[in-house]
């Protein structure tokens, strides 16, 4: 039986430089302190933000880069299950078409680093992000994919629910 768990709303935005390297955060912070993610953030709920809304601000706050909702593409929609035991998540995996011109400095949550697709490979990421967040990110980033994520067993189980392809 799936424990009783708060339900929270986020994004992620993968970001790119020039260069087609990937922007990642090594969170200073839970959830996923000590390994390396894309930026992002929760909804604000209360003032019935979007998740487009919530990426254009996350990217501004963390990044400092200015996005609007043309420069990103949502290509994924996660449904995780029991997250580290602890929360239910809704995740909107955004591909921000405008590349960062350079590292930004460190926030509150972590420090940044540009890594290619295969140097992330081996780096210290969360089991959801190397199960299914990178490969989807590969495959779907140009269309559009929802998935669910079970992680109330090891391994994840991902059960993709619905897939547009690539244009």
């Amino acid at each position: 039986m799936i424990p009783a768990l708060p339900y929270k709303i986020s994004v992620l935005v993968f970001i790119e430089n020039a260069a087609g390297e990937q922007l990642l955060l090594l969170r200073a912070k839970q959830p996923n302190l000590g390994v390396w993610s894309p930026i992002g953030g929760k909804l604000e709920m209360t003032v019935g933000e979007s998740p487009f809304e919530c990426a254009v601000r996350e990217t501004r706050e963390e990044t400092g880069l200015t996005v609007t909702t043309a420069d990103l593409h949502l290509f994924a929609m996660i449904a995780e299950k029991a997250y580290q035991g602890e929360t239910h998540w809704l995740m909107f995996l955004f591909r921000c078409r405008k590349p960062v011109p350079g590292l930004p400095a460190a926030i509150d949550e972590g420090r940044f680093a540009f890594f290619s697709r295969e140097q992330i490979r081996s780096l210290p990421i969360p089991e959801t992000d190397k199960a299914a967040l990178w490969p989807i990110f590969d495959r779907y980033r140009d269309g559009f994919v929802s998935l669910r994520a079970d992680c109330t067993q090891s391994p994840i189980k991902i059960t993709v629910e619905q897939i547009t392809p690539t244009p």
